[in-house]
């Protein structure tokens, strides 16, 4: 059991103001591994000022000042890259493998596009007598999830420091060791003290109290629709910026000309990645209608030789869901799938054969889906894959834009131009053509209920930024 009860505030651990302890649990295992403390609004105030002394100071440092702190963060998080990786399997249940792969690099990648971003970035430009000058929002409050702590944490701080800003970051209560690790990156890399501020905390206290802070002046949420409009709410009254990223239900269309059966193992193992706790996760696969049992058989194939279990156990592809919460949210979803009428492919009801302890779910397949049902309108978080029939291309853009997400989608073809042609018909924030990786110089975030704004790369910078017009800076013959 690790004791991390303090949280960061000004340079320094310090004490809560009052004692809230809450156990962090191992998914795989259901046994306590750490000891936090849960914060109070008196925390928060502590820390915004903290953040909003720091921000005179830091707001005013030069670009090689700032490239040379991000700089640093990139050497000193390279170093702690295997216990980073181990840290987030131990909290949130993903396989080892992946967290070597993803999760830890994830935060670097971050680090490493923002320092490229920041060399060429543009923070004054002049039109005709008139400066356009790009200047740090202020004192940001950065709320994020669990399901991939690094990644959210990273793609949050990263354009905040380049930017110019200060911050306190509230990570979640479930996944809360990465984020001290990341914390202790952060300071062994020599940053200022009061720029970066960490403390632990619930979302209707710690979350709610950087929400409403008047002297925070831009909100950054990752989370739930539900968690986004609370936020949002919250922040109103003091008219702060807020950016979400919320939830998704990605659609993935696989056309008539595409390798039929390779595209729908590829989606069928990117549903089940990270046992399905990923917004962007393609958890609707759109198919023709006459190759429904076709893409039902190779989907099953998958999902039964897909190995779930320990996550530090060598060839681990579905570790435990997050939380006891999140298991019994996932069986509901997938009961009620079966109760609408949806074909059990295989997976469902109920842990693994062999497993006694964890959070553990079967990959699940469900077939013959009508876009109707709950199944295909709701984010389930855990791996679930739904396939649903189309008629025609025009129908798989219909089916897919028939949702209240539009975070992520997908289109596989034989033929790049028509793939080209229905991803830009398709409404989401990102599309993926025949499987392309994510580009962390590009940008991620979501139509409709999957939020606002923009992280990643240079859009990602531009959300902590105010934009000032400077009128009469040049003679008008300048």
């Amino acid at each position: 059991m690790r004791e991390c009860r303090q949280f960061y505030i000004d340079g320094e651990w310090v004490d809560p103001t009052t004692a809230q302890d809450f156990t962090v649990i191992n998914p795989a295992n259901e046994e306590p591994i750490a000891t936090i403390t849960l914060g109070s609004a008196v925390d928060v105030d502590k820390a915004v000022a903290a953040a909003k002394r720091a921000f005179e100071s830091y707001s005013d440092t030069t670009l090689d000042q700032r490239l040379a702190f991000l700089q640093r963060i990139i050497e000193v998080y390279e170093s702690r890259m295997d216990e980073m990786a181990e840290t987030i399997s131990k909290e949130m249940g993903a396989p080892l493998g992946l967290t070597r792969a993803a999760q830890a690099p994830a935060g670097l990648w971050h680090f490493s596009e923002i320092v490229k971003v920041l060399k060429h970035f543009k923070f004054e430009e002049l039109k005709g007598s008139t400066l356009m000058r790009k200047e740090p929002v202020g004192v940001c409050g950065l709320i994020t999830p669990w399901n991939w702590p690094m990644n959210q944490i990273a793609c949050k701080v990263a354009p905040a420091l380049a930017a110019g800003c200060t911050m306190v970051l509230k990570p979640s209560e479930l996944a809360p060791l990465s984020a001290y690790l990341f914390t202790q990156i952060l300071h062994d890399a020599g940053l200022p003290p009061g720029v970066f501020n960490m403390l632990n905390g619930d979302g209707p206290t710690v979350g709610a109290a950087i929400s409403t802070h008047p002297d925070i002046a831009m909100v950054s949420f990752t989370g739930s629709a539900r968690a986004g409009i609370a936020v949002a709410s919250a922040a109103a009254p003091t008219i702060k910026r807020v950016t979400q990223e919320l939830g998704g239900k990605s659609a993935n269309i696989i056309l008539d000309d595409a390798d039929f059966e390779s595209a729908v193992k590829e989606g069928a193992q990117a549903c089940f990645r990270n046992t399905g706790q990923s917004c962007n996760a393609p958890t609707r696969m759109l198919v023709p209608q006459p190759k429904m049992a076709e893409a039902a058989a190779a989907a099953k194939q998958t999902a039964e030789a897909t190995k779930v279990g320990d996550p530090f156990i060598k060839g681990t592809s579905v570790g435990p869901l997050v939380s006891k919460a999140q298991f019994e949210k996932v069986q509901c979803l997938i009961r009620k799938g079966i109760e609408e009428g949806a074909r059990l492919v295989t997976g469902g009801l109920g842990v693994p054969d062999g497993i006694s302890k964890g959070f553990f779910v079967k990959p699940t397949v469900f077939s013959d889906v009508k876009n109707s049902m709950t199944i295909a309108r709701e984010e389930i978080f855990g791996p679930v894959l739904s396939i649903i029939p189309y008629e025609d291309e025009n129908d798989a853009v219909r089916i897919a834009n028939d949702s209240p997400y539009g975070l992520s989608a997908f289109v596989t073809s034989g033929n790049l131009e028509r793939a080209r042609r229905v991803a830009k018909r398709i409404r989401s924030g990102n599309v993926h053509i025949n499987g392309a990786r994510p580009d962390f110089g590009g940008c991620f975030g979501g139509y409709k209920q999957s939020g606002n704004g923009r992280e990643w790369g240079e859009a990602g910078l531009d959300e902590f930024l105010e934009l000032k017009a400077v009128f009469g800076y040049a003679s008008s013959g300048a």
